[in-house]
C-alpha cells in the first residue's frame, strides 16, 4: 500500500505542461529528472559563471554555442548525420570542451530519436515537445561498447535535458545537473 500511494503521490507532483500531445513525457519523466528541467535556470546560470574562469579558447567556443537566441522548431526536420559535440560547464573541471563526433537522429514513427554513434561517453534517447522554442530529451548515458540502458533506470545512466534550436543548421541540448563530473553539459550539433 505505501508503494501505491508514493507512485500516486509522484504522478501527482508531475507538472500539467504542455510537453508532447498526448503528455507521454510526463508519464515518462522520473521525479529527479523532472527536478532537474525545474532547477535548469539556476543550474545554468551556477555553471556558466564557475566556465568564465576556464581557457580563453574554450570560453571563446562556449560563448559562441550560446550566443544564438533560440527559434522555433516548427518545419524544421531534425533527421539525419550530425556532428556534435560536449562542453562540460562547472563542476569538477570549470570548462572542457570536448572534439566532434557523430550523431544519428532518427524518426521511428513516434518521433525523433538521438543516437551519438563515436566517442567513448554516448546517448540514446527521445525528444518530446515543450513549446514552440524548446524539447525535452530524456534519454540514457553509456560508454561505447556498452548497450544503452532504457530511459527511467536510475540517475546513473538517465539524462534529461531541454534542446533548443540555434540556426538553420544548428541546436543543442542542455543537460542541468549531470550524474557525471559537471554541473551543467551542452551537447551542440551541427551538419
Amino acid at each position: 500500500m505505501k508503494i501505491r500511494a508514493w507512485f500516486l503521490a509522484a504522478l501527482l507532483a508531475l507538472p500539467a505542461g504542455n510537453a508532447g500531445a498526448d503528455g507521454a513525457v510526463q508519464k515518462l519523466i522520473t521525479p529527479v529528472d523532472k527536478a532537474r528541467l525545474e532547477n535548469h535556470e539556476a543550474t545554468r546560470k551556477e555553471a556558466l559563471a564557475q566556465a568564465r574562469d576556464g581557457a580563453t579558447a574554450d570560453v571563446a567556443a562556449l560563448d559562441t554555442v550560446l550566443a544564438a537566441e533560440p527559434i522555433s522548431w516548427s518545419a524544421f526536420d531534425m533527421v539525419g548525420d550530425w556532428q556534435c559535440r560536449t562542453t562540460k560547464a562547472g563542476g569538477l573541471a570549470k570548462l572542457v570542451v570536448y572534439g566532434w563526433f557523430k550523431c544519428r537522429v532518427s524518426d521511428d514513427g513516434s518521433g525523433w530519436m538521438l543516437e551519438k554513434v563515436s566517442g567513448s561517453q554516448r546517448t540514446k534517447g527521445r525528444f518530446f515537445d515543450d513549446g514552440e522554442k524548446r524539447l525535452i530529451y530524456l534519454g540514457s548515458f553509456h560508454v561505447a561498447g556498452a548497450t544503452a540502458k532504457p530511459y527511467a533506470n536510475g540517475p546513473e545512466s538517465d539524462q534529461v535535458g531541454y534542446a533548443f534550436r540555434a540556426g538553420p543548421q544548428g541546436w543543442r541540448i542542455e543537460f542541468p545537473a549531470p550524474y557525471y563530473e559537471s554541473k551543467l553539459d551542452i551537447l551542440e550539433f551541427r551538419r
